[in-house]
């Protein structure tokens, strides 16, 4: 069987539809029959259902005309007078048709309340309803240009970090290069698939988790054919089966990799760098540790804009799920991340 779909649209309007359908059905279940007729206090029921009617058309001139035109801060006396002209003028018309239709009626005594209030209080919830309604509509659109905006930032952070990584990665492959090495084609391969990964999964707005430690892998690996043994580099990456179904951003952690080798080879007494990656109940645990110059502690920390990247990244899709702390300790420089995945 074939689910029906309604829109928004057509919610409001049912809704509409089954509000207006109570307010003039109810008042007949109060009423008391005297002879052939039905009347709601002292007042006949036919009266009601045409008051409800007068009552519908104020309540939709008012929200849907008078209110978007004119409601604002610059004519608020006219939106007023108007608001008065319109319980005036829908009120003459109910008179006018007791004095016509239902010339026994005292108007002006006890059922005045009747004949008026529902005047009243139906312009009273238009506007409100109005105003309400235009609340909840600008808040959205607030929300969809906050969508806009962050999908916006995301778009040019993501931008920035094939640039950078192709320079650092290029760097070590003109090295490799340069020194006629047999670990040039290796390294060709595993670029291979780290484009791969870059290109065509890295645009989906989360990956496996798998699939970035996998990236994480071949970017150690390549480093590793690059240095060889002049560069300790202990890495451990660990994952188990209840990490297959998280997802993270892509690209989100390569940049603390990126730094530590930037920063952790060179002219540098004993480098070393560590990266451990491990997942508690849901929540990534990845530290980063590099021994660097001791006399250059500032560009080491800074770390270039690869960590300004990523910190905004954090920011804008882990707000209040992730921690990030960095410090210095005998000139090794430690990060620590930790995020909520889901």
């Amino acid at each position: 069987m074939k689910k029906i779909q309604l829109s928004n649209k057509q919610i409001t309007i049912f809704l509409h539809v089954l509000f207006w359908i109570t307010v003039l059905i109810l008042p007949l279940f109060f009423g008391n029959r005297e002879g052939q007729y039905l009347k709601v206090g002292g007042l006949p029921a036919s009266f009601f259902l045409v008051s409800g009617v007068i009552c519908i058309l104020l309540f939709y001139t008012n929200a849907y005309i008078l209110y978007p035109k004119i409601c604002n801060k610059r004519y608020w006396w006219l939106y007023l007078l108007c608001l008065v002209l319109l319980f005036a003028g829908f009120n003459y018309l109910k008179v006018f048709i007791l004095k016509n239709w239902y010339p026994q009626i005292d108007i002006f005594g006890l059922n005045a309340p009747f004949i008026f209030a529902p005047t009243f209080f139906a312009l009273l919830t238009s506007t409100a309803y109005r105003f309400i309604a235009n609340r909840i509509q600008a808040e959205k659109m607030l929300r969809i240009g906050e969508s806009e905006k962050l999908a916006m930032e995301l778009k040019f952070l993501r931008s920035q970090i094939n640039p950078h990584f192709l320079f650092n990665v290029l760097s070590s492959l003109v090295s490799l290069a340069r020194k006629k090495s047999d670990r040039l084609e290796p390294s060709l391969i595993l670029l291979s698939d780290m484009m791969r990964y870059m290109i065509y999964d890295s645009n989906d707005k989360k990956v496996s988790l798998e699939s970035e430690v996998t990236y994480l892998e071949s970017y150690i690996a390549l480093q590793q054919l690059r240095f060889d043994d002049s560069v300790p580099i202990n890495a451990s990456l660990e994952l188990d089966s209840s990490s297959d179904h998280l997802l993270i951003e892509p690209m989100l952690l390569i940049p603390f990799v990126e730094n530590a080798f930037k920063h952790g080879t060179g002219w540098i007494n004993g480098p070393a760098i560590k990266i451990h990656l491990r997942v508690e109940s849901k929540i990534l645990v990845f530290n980063v540790e590099n021994r660097f110059n001791g006399t250059d502690t500032q560009k080491d920390t800074a770390g270039g804009i690869g960590l300004v990247n990523v910190k905004s990244r954090l920011n804008l899709l882990y707000p209040g799920r992730h921690q990030l702390t960095s410090s210095i300790e005998r000139n090794t420089f430690i990060v620590h991340l930790r995020i909520q995945l889901q």
